[in-house]
């Protein structure tokens, strides 16, 4: 039924652009549209920073229906996760071994990331790159941007352009594990020489990979702009919904033997007459509103102007069977059941979240004869509650709220930051950057927790309050040796806060450190008519770097830890070459070694009753960072002739280490995955553009692997048992798709 309706939708958006386009086509003639950019938080050819720039065109070759993650695949030192194993629903990228958290994204430059967590959640925007103009992905510690501190890459997105002339499109896929996509667009072009609107709606959804990792999205995005000869002005507002059956858990090697690479431990549980159930409703369930008003003014050919207001709503909660729950740890009273004291019995749970994020950001621009300079910055706040609910026990005696609440806390967090940035040709091939931000931020939580504290007998109490104050500064040379070289330096400082789970899910009585950063940067690039090709070297120096210990928590985020010096460095080469007309190879390689200095590991000791008696300390000299791989390859060929186009990207990841003392049980074994894309675009005459229809085959070898685990070490007596879980994802699937123009 929701395909029928887009359907229709696109065919009443087709006859309208037709007649639009029949009556007003020549008023666009003489109309230079003034669009609104913010791109005060892009690099340059002179910026001295490893950079890839993603367009449109390109976006639409892979843009089927997975989350923006996997549409990155290309990117160097890049590597993503999925959790229902097929790359839609909750999936994540990585960049040079640092998670999403330490990923600084923005849209239009206004930041994207969750104000607490630090993470993007991309199930919270789905189908968003059929809404994307073109986005930049800038490696290390990139230029000054808005919002959360960039440790490992930024991903920078503008929103689509507003279009001269009417149009209409389908885009449509359908695959394995019953995946389906379908999106609608429709513009009304130029309208009076100064008025545009366009909006895509959109509905994805899949059985997923692994077992009841079933996700249902639906979004869309709304734009209305003004343009005049110096000003515009643009209105946006775009929301994502998404329901998510839970798999976080993953699935040891041991349950996979047993059970098959799809099992799902989520959700399970045993009934009454000892047989195995799942529970229906074990979901997360999210919807975010975004709204964005952007102003941008040209007032000569020197001097430009971007403002921007935000704001963001979303609410949300995720549900859960616990099986055998303590009463105490949810605040209910035991009760007395044929004179046995009753402490714990199975309940349903609700974990839920209402916060609010605005503010504004700004940037001047100011370009003349040598001189490059912007002055930018932007204030934000945002305010959250989360808080818990039980909607159900199992057989309970008493009276029982029906959404009885046992955890609240509030949250405030306010950052705002000032840079400026300026790059000054000394020379006619020799240019100087710098780059200097100031960023101060404010949080508190306040209330409980939603752990409980044994000892001492009551929710674990939460009263952050801290105040951050960083200056990061960047300075770096680019040398344009010919028209078709160019080599660069750099050098940058990064600081970052802690995240809302390093305080939650810590010591209670030790805050975790915010972190430091300084990233050295040395690249080279070449271009001519057939052949490009980089090398770019890195080396980022940590201090207090929070890394990822490969445990997780309980609803499946993983846990991290301050180390006093760690390290990353690598080199990065690229190379892209044209032999002949149609064809195209791409590959980039990345060498990396990641280690931590002097690690010390703690892991808990148990005893025969799993009480926690002690901790065993080990001191490691050098250890490989978790999720760290040394080595990473992405290839593609692509060969386009009369409309066919064909292109088979792969990936080898090396072996990663899922924790941080190099624990051999605890590893992702390394992988090789290709896919495969073929399309054909033949251009009827009269109302319709283009028709595309095309397949893609993923995983084509059908490579058994898994991209993503958990582990987690502990000493029961004498003898050290270390356990894993892994997302396994899928073997061969196939994908067919349909675009239509009009």
């Amino acid at each position: 039924m929701k395909t029928r309706r887009l359907i229709a939708i696109a065919l009443v958006g087709a006859g309208y652009a037709a007649h639009v386009q029949a009556t007003d086509v020549d008023s666009l003639r003489t109309v230079n549209l003034q669009e609104v950019q913010v791109v005060s938080n892009r690099a340059t050819a002179k910026t001295p920073v490893a950079y890839t720039n993603i367009g449109q065109a390109e976006l639409k070759q892979v843009n089927f229906g997975q989350d923006i993650p996997y549409l990155l695949g290309m990117t160097p030192s890049t590597l993503t996760t999925s959790d229902a194993g097929a790359g839609i629903g909750y999936t994540t990228l990585r960049v040079r071994g640092t998670d999403g958290t330490r990923i600084n994204v923005t849209v239009n430059g206004i930041p994207m990331n969750d104000a607490e967590s630090h993470n993007l959640f991309w199930v919270n925007m789905p189908d968003f790159s059929s809404s994307v103009k073109d986005l930049q992905v800038q490696r290390g510690a990139g230029t000054s941007t808005n919002g959360a501190g960039a440790f490992g890459a930024s991903v920078n997105m503008q929103t689509e352009s507003a279009a001269p002339l009417p149009y209409a499109e389908f885009d449509g896929s359908y695959g394995s594990f019953n995946t389906h996509k379908e999106t609608v667009k429709v513009g009304t072009g130029l309208l009076h020489n100064h008025w545009t609107f366009d909006a895509r709606l959109s509905n994805i959804g899949t059985d997923g990979y692994i077992d009841r990792a079933a996700v249902d999205l639906n979004s869309y995005f709304l734009q209305g702009g003004y343009f005049a000869d110096n000003t515009s002005v643009k209105l946006i507002a775009f929301a994502g919904k998404e329901k998510t059956y839970h798999a976080w858990n993953y699935a040891t090697k041991e349950e996979m033997a047993k059970y098959g690479r799809r099992y799902n431990s989520c959700g399970e549980y045993t009934d009454d007459n000892g047989q195995v159930q799942y529970y229906a409703d074990q979901t997360d369930n999210y919807l975010q509103k975004n709204y964005q008003l952007l102003f941008n003014h040209r007032f000569s050919t020197d001097w430009n102007l971007n403002l921007a207001l935000h704001y963001t709503k979303g609410d949300g909660y995720y549900e859960e069977y616990k099986s055998g729950a303590s009463f105490v740890a949810y605040s209910l009273k035991p009760f007395v059941a044929d004179g046995t004291d009753v402490t714990k019995s199975d309940l349903v749970r609700r974990k839920m979240m209402d916060n609010k994020f605005g503010g504004g950001i700004f940037s001047i621009q100011y370009t003349a004869h040598r001189l490059s300079a912007i002055l930018g910055g932007g204030l934000n706040q945002y305010r959250g509650n989360n808080f818990g609910r039980v909607i159900w026990v199992k057989n309970y005696v008493g009276a029982l709220d029906p959404n009885h609440e046992y955890y609240r806390s509030r949250s405030r967090k306010t950052d705002g930051n000032i840079y400026l940035r300026a790059n000054y040709d000394l020379t006619k091939t020799l240019s100087a950057y710098a780059d200097l931000q100031y960023r101060h931020i404010g949080y508190t939580i306040d209330g409980s927790n939603d752990k409980y504290d044994w000892n001492k007998g009551a929710m674990r109490p939460l009263a952050v309050d801290e105040k951050f104050d960083f200056f990061n500064p960047k300075v770096g040379l680019n040398w344009d040796i010919t028209p078709g070289q160019r080599a660069y330096a750099s050098f940058s400082v990064a600081q970052k806060e802690p995240t809302r789970n390093n305080y939650t899910d810590g010591d209670p009585n030790a805050y975790p450190r915010s972190e430091r950063l300084f990233d050295y940067e040395v690249g080279y690039s070449f271009a001519n008519r057939w052949l490009t090709a980089g090398a770019n070297f890195y080396y980022m120096d940590y201090h207090d770097q929070l890394v990822l210990t490969g445990a997780l928590n309980e609803i499946g985020e993983p846990l991290t830890q301050n180390v006093p010096d760690s390290y990353r460095t690598g080199i990065e080469l690229m190379l892209g070459v044209k032999p002949f007309k149609g064809f195209r190879w791409d590959i980039n390689a990345t060498w990396s070694r990641n280690r931590i200095k002097n690690f010390v590991e703690e892991v808990p000791v148990y005893d025969d009753s799993y009480n926690l008696v002690d901790t065993k300390v080990t001191v490691h000299k050098s250890t490989r960072i978790a999720f760290s791989p040394d080595f990473l390859l992405n290839n593609r060929f692509t060969y386009i002739y009369k409309g066919i186009e064909a292109s088979l990207q792969s990936q080898f990841v090396g072996k990663q280490y899922m924790s941080n003392a190099e624990v051999e049980a605890q590893t992702l074994d390394k992988y090789f995955v290709s896919n495969l894309n073929v399309a054909y675009t033949f251009k009827p005459r009269k109302l319709v553009k283009s028709i595309t229809v095309g397949l893609t085959v993923y995983n084509l070898f059908n490579e058994e692997y898994e991209n993503n685990g958990w582990a987690s070490s502990a000493y029961y007596g004498t003898q050290r048992s270390d356990d894993a879980g892994y997302a396994a994802q899928a073997g061969t699937n196939v994908l067919a798709h349909l675009s239509i123009r009009f």
